[in-house]
């Protein structure tokens, strides 16, 4: 049975296209799901006129898409996260934090536009990809930096230990001069 597809059907193909396909498949799935329409004249003529308006569609949608890869190759974007004694991230940094990230700089992009090939687990500077449109590809650089907040209690826990070291250190130093003092006093007891 031949159908013209009005979506775009994984196993089949894209919009407009004629395909043969099971009467059941047909029946059952695709025609109630609005996924295809039966290939008879007055639904070929229709898909052809909708198929007109989908070209300007696309086109438009594309230099859109060029439009917003000029905004953002070349961005950089800043992501604050906490981090772990190992240095490693708590979690991961996702598409959809970079999604609001790049929201908040006023670059809307969808989050499953954004690829991230490795998942981001540390602190440093990454490259990320966004596929916005068919053959449109835009790169953006990533700075993973450590949440503020966190720096300063681990600026106050290097100070704590810091002045613990110190009064350890100078409680040392008093008992090996008290020790000193001792056994100097027992050294001239023994001359005398």
């Amino acid at each position: 049975m031949k159908v013209i597809l009005t979506d775009r059907v994984k196993t089949l193909g894209n919009v407009g296209e004629v395909v043969n396909v099971s009467q059941g498949y047909a029946r059952n799935y695709l025609i109630p799901n609005k996924l295809a329409l039966l290939a008879d004249e007055g639904n070929t003529k229709q898909m052809e006129d909708y198929q007109k308006m989908l070209s300007k569609k696309v086109e438009e949608e594309k230099k859109a898409a060029t439009d917003l890869a000029k905004q953002l190759n070349g961005k950089t974007i800043t992501v604050t996260k906490k981090v772990g004694g190992n240095g490693r991230l708590f979690g991961t940094v996702t598409s959809t934090e970079l999604s609001k990230e790049l929201e908040k700089q006023g670059v809307v992009v969808e989050k499953r536009l954004i690829n991230v090939d490795d998942p981001i687990k540390t602190l440093g500077d990454f490259e990320v990809k966004a596929q916005l449109f068919q053959g449109v590809d835009a790169t953006f650089k990533v700075k993973v930096e450590m949440d503020p907040k966190q720096v300063e209690e681990e600026k106050k826990k290097q100070e704590a230990a810091a002045k613990k070291a110190g009064r350890k250190g100078a409680k040392e130093g008093e008992e090996a001069k008290a020790e000193g003092t001792e056994a100097q006093e027992n050294a001239e007891e023994t001359e005398a």
